[in-house]
């Protein structure tokens, strides 16, 4: 047997190693890393898929919701608090409300005008949502009432009329000098509107 002699002195033979060693250490660490990443990979899927079935799932609570208020306005707007789709208060149903999507208006209208305080702050919250500057009073009553269809007892109309005066007062203050007057003036146009469109009223104005 031939024995080959190395050229490499003990000094250089033993930094070899370490070098071989440090590889060896590093081609670990590199697999190490490897597999992290790959987990991290999978978990980042798997939370996708998650988020994913949740949001599906929200959709249809939130369908099933707007269906239900549309039948029962209070019954809806329960479920969607219970399911946390909406907030218990004013603000955030009245936003709600304001957006209207999926939502029947004559609904909507019904819900705003009841006299519950809880309900009359929702109608306060939802009338701060419109901006009636620079509008006249015709202008910004139709603004108003293509958001909802006006119910048809005179109180809810009387509380709504009330409501959307102090706020096209509050957005043009110097249109009118009580909102009182802008109150008895829009009460007024919404029955001459109501008179000239109803077939059961015989005479007209």
């Amino acid at each position: 047997t031939t024995l080959f002699r190395s050229d490499l002195s003990t000094e250089e033979e033993t930094e070899l190693e370490l070098i071989r060693l440090h590889k060896q250490e590093l081609m670990a660490d590199i697999e190490k890393l490897k597999a992290e990443i790959s987990q991290v990979f999978a978990d980042i899927e798997s939370f996708t898929h998650a988020e994913e079935s949740k949001t599906v799932e929200r959709n249809k609570q939130m369908a099933m919701g707007k269906k239900k208020f549309n039948m029962d306005p209070k019954k809806g707007i329960e479920y969607l608090i219970e399911n946390k789709l909406l907030c218990r208060n004013e603000e955030d149903i009245a936003k709600f409300l304001y957006k209207g999507e999926g939502l029947n208006k004559t609904a909507i209208g019904d819900y705003l005008g009841e006299r519950d305080p809880m309900n009359i702050r929702i109608l306060q919250s939802f009338v701060e949502l419109q901006e009636f500057s620079d509008l006249n009073l015709v202008q910004a009553l139709r603004q108003f009432l293509w958001s909802f269809r006006l119910p048809g007892e005179a109180q809810k109309i009387d509380r709504m009329m009330e409501a959307f005066a102090t706020r096209y007062c509050q957005c043009n203050q110097n249109v009118f000098q009580s909102t009182d007057t802008c109150y008895v003036l829009s009460f007024a146009i919404i029955m001459l509107n109501t008179s000239l469109h109803n077939p059961n009223v015989k005479e007209k104005p």
